[in-house]
């Protein structure tokens, strides 16, 4: 950074921790920070104790943690942290406040009341997840009006959620979608002989525990579909185990070929994508789901539920079934297991996702959105690291 350009302070809230973290919005900010990092951005995130203890280090890849204590209750986990967070940001003075998700963004008037200049990235309507009860629900309505009233800057991770935040209160927002990065596919196979797994002869789901993910309803389509020789890979945890969570695993339990991975992370993870047959999503809810992208950056065919998120993604219509079809779900596993992709089809599907955009041009245009926060509030009179021109959405 050369001493004639001021660095710009951030501190993002609203997220457990990264790397290796389970979450749409952690794999999200994951990807974002180091490239903020390298675009000269000063980048602090304050993170959840309990998901990053100090053996993991105080910065990762330049990015700097900021550990706050937060309830593990489900119900005040998120509140509890995002308003101490919102207390040690106000002390800590940053250019911009970024919270990501609209559970945290209840605390976006607290935050422009202590003066500090707030961004959101809205990444769905969580009060839609199946898991949450009327107070709760009630709470996230807020904290998405709120966030989306009061805040500097909002940023939409797809269409759907830009339409949504245009109807509702009549603003416009930045559409800047998740990032794609095409990994490195991996050859070895040491994961997969953990879990007695073939390659290309198993279904893959990655998701967390929750309700809204419709893991029971895939394991029945599973059964239905009579594989042979086929497993199903669940790959996920609870973060608060509860009675669905202990449903899947009864039900994983009783039917035969379905394997209760846990989470799963790095090289291991990379092996169970590159060597599956299938992927499904089968969700009643999503943003712009991060797994089915990576999914589709190993190259497979994928199955999704024919929900407004999924079909953004464009793909063709032999890959979407009707929410909570489970007779449809199950003929489409079975039409993909009887078809395997070849290589040169994979390699197709990577080409066709490397056309989206990738996680630099997403942090170029995420700093050209705290520009646009600052600059009205301060005259133009904070000098900022230049951004390129914005990509087409």
């Amino acid at each position: 950074m050369s001493a004639d350009r001021l660095v710009l302070r951030v501190i993002m809230l609203g997220l457990r921790g990264f790397p290796d973290v389970q979450g749409g919005v952690e794999a999200h900010a994951e990807h974002l920070c180091p490239y903020l990092r390298e675009l000269g951005c000063d980048v602090e995130v304050i993170v959840r104790s309990s998901y990053m203890p100090r053996e993991r280090g105080d910065e990762w890849h330049g990015v700097r943690y900021l550990r706050l204590w937060s309830p593990k209750a489900s119900g005040l986990e998120t509140i509890v942290h995002s308003f101490l967070g919102v207390l040690v940001a106000a002390w800590q003075r940053p250019d911009v406040l970024h919270i990501q998700a609209i559970g945290p963004a209840l605390m976006v008037p607290i935050a422009r009341l202590l003066g500090l200049h707030v961004v959101v990235t809205h990444h769905g309507p969580d009060y839609e997840r199946e898991k949450w009860g009327r107070l709760a629900r009630m709470a996230l309505h807020a904290g998405e009006a709120w966030g989306m009233r009061f805040s500097d800057g909002r940023i939409v991770i797809s269409q759907t959620i830009r339409k949504l935040v245009r109807d509702k209160y009549g603003l416009n927002s930045d559409l800047i979608p998740n990032g794609i990065t095409l990994p490195e596919v991996p050859r070895s196979t040491s994961v997969l002989q953990k879990f007695g797994l073939a390659p290309g002869r198993y279904v893959l789901m990655v998701g967390r525990l929750v309700p809204e993910k419709r893991h029971t309803e895939l394991i029945q389509a599973f059964a239905d579909a009579r594989l042979d020789g086929w497993k199903l890979v669940l790959v996920g945890t609870s973060e608060h185990p509860d009675a669905y969570a202990a449903a899947v695993a009864a039900r994983a339990q009783a039917t035969d070929g379905v394997v209760m991975a846990g989470f799963q992370c790095g090289l291991a993870l990379r092996e169970l994508y590159a060597h599956a047959g299938i992927f499904v999503l089968p969700s009643s809810h999503e943003g712009l789901p991060i797994a089915l992208m990576e999914a589709l950056s190993f190259g497979l065919p994928v199955v999704a539920s024919d929900i407004p998120a999924h079909l953004e993604i464009g793909l063709d219509d032999t890959h979407y079934f009707h929410l909570g079809d489970v007779s449809a779900l199950a003929d489409r596993l079975a039409s993909f297991a009887h078809r395997p992709w070849p290589p040169e089809l994979r390699e197709k599907t990577r080409s066709w996702l490397a056309e989206r955009e990738d996680w630099r041009s997403v942090a170029e245009r995420t700093l050209g959105c705290y520009r646009r926060a600052i600059e009205p509030r301060r005259g133009g009179s904070h000098v900022l690291p230049p951004t390129a021109p914005s990509r087409a959405a």
